[in-house]
């Protein structure tokens, strides 16, 4: 039996929420969405609202870019961030929808 939690319009099924818990259970990818609430703080020149731009990431965290591309993998595919590319750079913005159904679900169900 497959037991789905109703999360807004659409549901999770237990896989989904169980890809999203543990992209949640690493500390570095809980300090990027922490940074992530911070859009437009990159010192990239012209930069804006957009995201934030995976070498500030790196900078602020002193990771090396291959451990930042896997974390952000990670948050990508368990769909709490998207990614876009603009020029040379690439930037990450959180899903703040996703974030708010999954809290509101996890309200409900405890």
């Amino acid at each position: 039996m497959t037991t789905l939690v109703q999360i807004g319009p659409s549901k999770l099924k237990p896989a989904q929420l169980a890809a999203i818990f543990k992209a949640l259970g690493d500390e570095n990818r809980l300090r990027i969405l922490s940074m992530l609430k911070q859009t437009g703080c990159c010192s990239v020149a012209g930069s804006n609202d957009q995201g934030l731009c995976a070498c500030d990431i790196e900078s602020q965290l002193d990771l090396s870019q291959p451990t930042i591309s896997h974390h952000m993998k990670v948050l990508r595919e368990a769909g709490l961030v998207t990614a876009e590319k603009v020029g040379s750079w690439m930037w990450y913005r959180r899903n703040e929808k996703l974030l708010q159904q999954l809290g509101d679900a996890v309200a409900s169900a405890l």
